[in-house]
C-alpha cells in the first residue's frame, strides 16, 4: 500500500531494496520514505520480517504500476528445518509437532514434482488473506485457528539446492502469484513424512526485477547524501516491462491523458496495432515516458491508469 504525505519530494520511479531479515515490509518502505524525503511510496509485494531479498518500492507514478509487478513471477531461495513444525510454518512460530525422521536426497527429489504446476496450497494461518472481514494473523495470534481454503496456484520449478546436514534442505522455486514458500515446505515436510518449516527464505526475483537491481539499505544511507535521489531510481515504465509499448504522437498522448478514448482504426495506425488483440494491456508510451496503461478494445486504445510524468 502506498503512502502519502503532503510534504516531501515528488519522486518517480522504482527502487529495489534487498531486505534486511527481522524487518516488516512497512518497517523498510518507511526508512527509505524518511531518507530520501519522498512524498508517495509503497512497496510491490510484501516479504516476511524472517524473509531477505528483493523488495521493490514505487515511488510517486510507479505506485500506480505496482499490480504489474505483484502479478509477476517470483523466484525464492530457501532452507527447509526437517523434523518441526511450527504454528507459522517458519522458524518465527512455535514447535507444535516433531518427529526424528529425516529425508534422503532420492526420496525429497522423487517427490518434488508432486509440487510443480498448478497445485492446491492451504495458505498459512499466520498470513494476510481475510477471513469473515478479519487477517488471519490477527486470528491466529488470537489463538484462534483461522479455516483457510485451499486454492490453487502455479509452481514452475521447485529444485533442490544442497543438503547441507541431515536436518536441513536448501531449495529454489520459480512460482506465480499468491504462491506460500512456507506452506510449500510445510506441504513436502508433511509429504516426506518428516515435517518440515522453513529457516531461512529469499528472494531472487520479482517480476521484471533481479538482484542486480537490488541496493541494501546500508548502501542506500550511505549514498542518499551524495546523489540526487532521481539517480537512484529505475524508470517507472520498468515494471512495464512485460507488456508491449505502443508509441503515439503528442496529440494522441494529450487525448489519453485526458482520460479520452483514441481510435486505432486510422490506416496510419494500422502498423502500430497488427501486433493486438481484443483485450490486449498496452503502455502507451510519447516522447519516451509512459503516458497511460490502456486495453485495446473495439478498435480503440482505452485509459486504465494516466501517468503523470
Amino acid at each position: 500500500m502506498a503512502k502519502t504525505r503532503t510534504r516531501g519530494r515528488p519522486l518517480n520511479g522504482w527502487l529495489v531494496v534487498d531486505k534486511p531479515s527481522g524487518m516488516t515490509s512497512t518497517d523498510v518502505v518507511n526508512r527509505v520514505r524518511r531518507r530520501l524525503d519522498a512524498r508517495k511510496v509503497g512497496h510491490g509485494g510484501t516479504l516476511d520480517p524472517l524473509a531477505t531479498g528483493l523488495l521493490p518500492l514505487a515511488f510517486g507514478e510507479a505506485t500506480k504500476t505496482v499490480a504489474y509487478v505483484m502479478d509477476g513471477d517470483k523466484t525464492y531461495r530457501f532452507t527447509v528445518r526437517w523434523g518441526q513444525a511450527t504454528d507459522s510454518d517458519d522458524a518465527e512460530g512455535a514447535v507444535i509437532a516433531e518427529r526424528p525422521e529425516r529425508p534422503t536426497r532420492a526420496a525429497i527429489e522423487a517427490t518434488l514434482p508432486r509440487f510443480v504446476g498448478e497445485i492446491e496450497q492451504v495458505p498459512p494461518a499466520y498470513s494476510a488473506i481475510k477471513v469473515e472481514g478479519q487477517r488471519a494473523y490477527d486470528l491466529a495470534r488470537e489463538g484462534e485457528a483461522p479455516q483457510l481454503k485451499a486454492r490453487i496456484v502455479r509452481v514452475d520449478r521447485f529444485e533442490l539446492i544442497d543438503l547441507p546436514d541431515p536436518d536441513h534442505g536448501v531449495f529454489e522455486v520459480d512460482c506465480g502469484k499468491g504462491t506460500y514458500m512456507r506452506s510449500l515446505a510445510r506441504d513436502l515436510g508433511e509429504a516426506l513424512g518428516c515435517l518440515g518449516h522453513i529457516a531461512q527464505l529469499r528472494r531472487l526475483a520479482v517480476g521484471p526485477f533481479t538482484e542486480e537491481d537490488a541496493i541494501s539499505l546500508d548502501t542506500l544511507e550511505a549514498n542518499a547524501d551524495s546523489a540526487r535521489p532521481e539517480e537512484l531510481l529505475l524508470p517507472v515504465e520498468t515494471a512495464l516491462d512485460d507488456i508491449p509499448a505502443l508509441a503515439l504522437t503528442e496529440a494522441e498522448a494529450s487525448r489519453l491523458k485526458s482520460g479520452q478514448a483514441l481510435s486505432m482504426l486510422a490506416r496510419s495506425s494500422a502498423e502500430r496495432i497488427r501486433h493486438l488483440e481484443p483485450g490486449d494491456i498496452v503502455c502507451a508510451m510519447s516522447g519516451g515516458k509512459p503516458v497511460a496503461i490502456s486495453r485495446f478494445e473495439a478498435g480503440e486504445l482505452r485509459p486504465i491508469r494516466v501517468i503523470n510524468l
